[in-house]
């Protein structure tokens, strides 16, 4: 609308109707481009609806918020805005030119622009370089399903033996305990663990598996620093001042992730961190390493959700199927022993499926009729003299207590006792349990878990300075040649890797379709499959910023990520509708004016188009930015998937501005050159 007043000696002249006229005119001109934009934002974010489990709630709260605002949006640009531009837009609009800030961007825009239109294969040229320099960072950009959520406390969760016993559990539960809040670790606030089950059916833990919740400190200036080698590091102090005071400097804060296994080195942990006096400081997983202990360090709540989705309380987990336990183990362990050479585990521990140990009476059915005793009889003595039997309920006011009788622990507590346990016969003589029965221990599975109809063995991976992706991709292909499974067992890999692999078949279904009907939206809109690839031509352009600057922040490609792709997608559609949109309209109106006669008024046209038109584009670019950079600095829980959200909308929507400045010119000089070739012929660009 002011483009228009402008043109229009500035609308002081105009009446009220001759006003209304020009901005509708306006409204007309931009309305349906800005509206399929916005609808195209709106579509881009079908792929989140999709998403289940916890990345649907997760994302689906702020799809349905975008889809919802941008869809109003949609409606009220092209009903209320007009109507709103008539009444508000009053007075003589200034020109374009008397705008210091029009001004420098004219000026700081302009001889980029000449240098682009003047040499146009080479911008192409260039542009398809920049394009395959993404390849750079595609490649060593890894993967995961979600980057953790900093839930301010972790779970200690070691794995023992099977047949460890109570005394020897209890007494490794305290020493963990001590060892972790013994002073050395400032940032451990408290800690309190449990060990085996409770008495609930919800919680069917083992006497092998230890809990312990290690409460962490919420104020981060008491937890210690660590020492940072800058490429500055050798310089003077005087010298290297200016920097470490500002953007580098040379101590950090630890992170949890150092806390628990130390810095890391060519993607290994090294176990430990240096402080800035350059003492080595052990983290929380080399001070509790037992050995025939493996360790764990999950959050709670992520744990939580993961036990009882998977099963499996580590990142990466291995379930082999099979009906033998005994061949269950040995493979799990074989499987166990080679994922240790995968670099990036922390541990690999295999469950024991057969390696606890049971007390069998086996009755003598001919010795017991014998004496006259049947198999029943001497069961009977059997579950009460060892096992208990209530016998009676005492009631204490509103309390009620069971009785229980058995022998003393002297009688019953080890085999020779147990051999001379008396059973009572009809006849009133009492025979010892040996002549009745044969007693042994033999070995067997602590716990027997199954799935699809077979009995499993589990493999508990921990990983470090890895993503997911990667790690699992590399694993497969060492479990694949170093554990041979045999006939009739399959391998099934589960943990966190489940919801990458779930999350990334619905979106390669999804995101196909959503494109397709994005071009379908573009193409309504444009009438014109060249305009259609030239608005999509934003997309390959954002993706390489979005890619670079990933890489430059040593982020994995996460579901947070894709949702950010997903969102500069749309985002892409609108900036280079608009911005074919000044072309196409600058170019129409020179068309109708009698002012398209050659080259030279080609370019002026696509001058005109483009650089005195930087306002509004920078305009939307500048919005975008000042709505997203906070978020990069966003801190506190959910701030890691937040920054990896608008991480490829900063990165992609800042290369989408610039090439869109410079490469959407030269396409379109070139368009139309062909277009006229046979009108103007071989005349040179002026």
């Amino acid at each position: 609308a002011h483009k228009h007043l402008e043109r229009a000696g500035g609308g002081g002249a105009l009446s009220v109707g001759d006003r209304a006229r020009v901005i509708m005119e306006a409204a007309r001109e931009v309305g349906p481009s800005l509206f399929f934009s916005l609808l195209v934002i709106t579509v881009a974010f079908l792929p989140i609806f999709v998403l289940g489990e916890q990345s649907g709630r997760l994302f689906k709260p702020l799809a349905y918020t975008k889809t919802f605002s941008i869809a109003a949006g949609a409606v009220l640009g092209v009903t209320v805005v007009p109507v709103l531009m008539v009444y508000f837009i009053r007075g003589r609009i200034p020109r374009e030119e008397s705008n210091p800030i029009n001004r420098w961007s004219m000026r700081l825009y302009e001889p980029f622009f000449h240098l682009a239109m003047g040499h146009p294969l080479a911008v192409l040229l260039v542009t398809v370089t920049l394009g395959a320099t993404a390849l750079y960072p595609a490649t060593r950009i890894g993967s995961e399903f979600m980057p953790a959520l900093d839930e301010g406390d972790l779970l200690y969760m070691p794995t023992t033996d099977p047949s460890i016993s109570v005394l020897k559990s209890k007494e490794l539960l305290q020493q963990t305990d001590k060892m972790m809040k013994n002073g050395r670790f400032p940032e451990v606030v408290s800690v309190h663990g449990k060990i085996g089950r409770a008495e609930s059916a919800t919680d069917p833990a083992p006497l092998s598996m230890i809990e312990t919740v290690v409460q962490l400190e919420t104020d981060q200036s008491k937890w210690r620093k660590r020492k940072v080698t800058r490429f500055f590091s050798d310089w003077p102090a005087w010298l290297k001042w200016p920097l470490t005071h500002t953007f580098w400097p040379e101590e950090q804060t630890i992170t949890i992730a150092e806390l628990v296994n130390g810095e890391m080195e060519g993607g290994q942990p090294l176990g430990y961190f240096t402080a800035p006096d350059g003492t080595r400081h052990p983290g929380l997983n080399q001070a509790v390493s037992i050995p025939g202990v493996a360790n764990a360090w999950p959050y709670p709540i992520e744990n939580r959700i993961n036990m009882l989705s998977t099963g499996i309380k580590t990142p990466v987990g291995i379930k082999i199927l099979g009906p033998d336990f005994q061949t269950l183990a040995a493979t799990a362990e074989r499987a166990a022993i080679a994922l240790r050479t995968v670099p990036g585990t922390s541990s690999a521990y295999a469950e024991r499926t057969f390696g606890g140990y049971y007390l069998d009476f086996d009755v003598k059915r001919e010795e017991a009729a014998r004496y006259g005793l049947t198999t029943a009889d001497v069961q009977e003595v059997v579950q009460t003299a060892l096992g208990g039997m209530n016998v009676t309920t005492t009631v204490e006011g509103q309390e009620r207590y069971p009785v229980n009788a058995r022998y003393p622990r002297e009688l019953r507590d080890d085999l020779p006792a147990l051999r001379r346990v008396l059973v009572p016969t009809p006849t009133g003589a009492h025979v010892p349990l040996e002549l009745l029965a044969d007693i042994r221990i033999h070995p067997g599975p602590p716990m027997i878990r199954s799935e699809n109809a077979q009995h499993t063995a589990w493999i508990y991976v921990d990983i470090a300075g890895r993503d997911l992706g990667g790690y699992v991709a590399e694993a497969k292909k060492v479990f694949a040649e170093q554990v041979p499974l045999p006939a009739g067992y399959t391998a099934v890999w589960s943990g966190r890797f489940e919801y990458l692999e779930k999350a990334n078949a619905r979106l390669a279904v999804v995101i196909p379709i959503t494109f397709a009907l994005i071009v379908l939206l573009l193409y309504v809109a444009n009438k014109s499959w060249f305009r259609v690839g030239v608005v999509l031509l934003a997309v390959p352009f954002s993706l390489i910023g979005a890619l670079w600057f990933l890489w430059a922040l040593d982020y994995n490609m996460s579901l947070a990520v894709w949702v950010g792709i997903i969102a500069l997608l749309g985002v892409d559609a609108e900036t280079g509708q608009v911005m074919l949109l000044y072309l196409d309209t600058t170019y129409d109106r020179f068309v109708v004016e009698g002012r398209m006669r050659g080259p030279a008024d080609l370019y002026a046209a696509i001058h005109e188009g483009a650089v005195k038109r930087i306002r509004p584009k920078t305009m939307t670019v500048t919005t975008d930015m000042i709505g997203l950079l906070p978020l990069l600095w966003a801190t506190g829980t959910g701030a890691d998937v937040t920054r990896r959200l608008v991480a490829p909308l900063i990165g992609g929507i800042t290369i989408s501005f610039v090439m869109e400045l410079l490469v959407y010119p030269v396409i379109f000089l070139l368009a139309k050159r062909w277009e006229k070739r046979k009108e103007w012929g071989g005349r040179a660009l002026v």
